[in-house]
């Protein structure tokens, strides 16, 4: 290949026709057959981040693949790419090739990505690289979320990435479940799920029955869901059933959809002694509900 077709000229991004990334991508499949790892020189880097705005997904798979074998040495050309390339699909495949690679350095970037980046599938792909890195982006995942400028979107990212951590990160979990900001408990308690269930995590397990009581309505309401994602009905009904005279309609509600999901059919009778109490509309339309579908059990 002439190296002139391969530089790029007045400072702007390397592009690759279709006829130089076939064949570059052929190269680096038969290398990878090999067991050999692509060069790491920038030159080569630089190609194959140019790769990934193919229009072709099993070339851009192949590009990605070549740099998550070469690691951390791509890291800088695929922040650069992910952090100023004009086009779209770099973006998106740079944030996804970072996954691969799991380097923290590149946390700062991703962020950035996350927090202004117009496409939300790079947002997306930037969290989902985010969340490889476990513990080390706990606190910038929880930055989000008390962010005043995050959209709904990024605050969706945002807790999705800390579920994802899970219990890669328990302690920075059970740390965030204690914090001053409810929006930071609220998405932590939400993140437990995985250390109470599959790790029989027993102080998980008492932050989320304090969470329960949590002077913040979000708090409580997370919690509330939670319980009836574990599975756990006769631990769980017990705590569930108080919650239906919570103050707040929504961990009302959730209470009872909660209920619902355990088959807690021995709630029937506090849940019929609710409805007929209840006067917020969306709940009592919710009590009916659990309480139709526990009688068929």
């Amino acid at each position: 290949m002439n190296a002139s077709q391969c530089s790029p000229i007045s400072g702007q991004p390397l592009q690759l026709s279709e006829e130089e990334a076939s064949q570059l991508a052929e190269e680096l499949k038969h290398q990878l057959r090999c067991g050999e790892v692509p060069d790491a020189n920038s030159s080569s880097i630089e190609r194959m981040v140019a790769g990934l705005g193919d229009r072709r997904g099993l070339m851009r798979l192949t590009f990605a693949e070549s740099l998550g074998v070469v690691g951390k040495a791509a890291v800088p050309a695929l922040c650069q790419a992910l952090e100023g390339h004009d086009n779209v699909t770099v973006r998106r495949a740079a944030a996804k090739t970072l996954t691969l690679i799991e380097d923290p350095q590149a946390l700062p970037v991703l962020l950035k990505a996350l927090l202004h980046d117009p496409d939300p599938v790079v947002q997306g792909s930037a969290v989902g690289a985010m969340a490889a890195l476990g513990a080390e982006a706990v606190d910038a995942l929880l930055g989000v979320l008390i962010n005043p400028k995050s959209s709904s979107m990024q605050l969706g990212l945002a807790s999705w990435g800390l579920a994802f951590v899970g219990a890669r990160a328990p302690e920075a979990l059970r740390e965030a479940a204690g914090s001053e900001h409810a929006e930071i408990r609220a998405a932590a308690i939400a993140a437990l799920g995985d250390q109470i269930q599959a790790q029989g995590d027993e102080s998980a397990r008492d932050l989320l029955i304090r969470a329960l009581s949590d002077q913040h309505v979000d708090v409580r309401a997370e919690a509330t869901t939670l319980l009836g994602k574990l599975h756990d009905s006769c631990w769980a009904t017990p705590h569930l059933i108080p919650l239906l005279n919570d103050q707040a309609g929504q961990v009302r509600k959730n209470a009872a959809l909660s209920l619902m999901k355990l088959q807690a059919s021995d709630a029937l009778p506090a849940l019929r002694e609710h409805l007929q109490c209840e006067h917020e509309p969306d709940v009592t339309a919710v009590l009916r509900v659990s309480i139709s579908q526990l009688e068929r059990i």
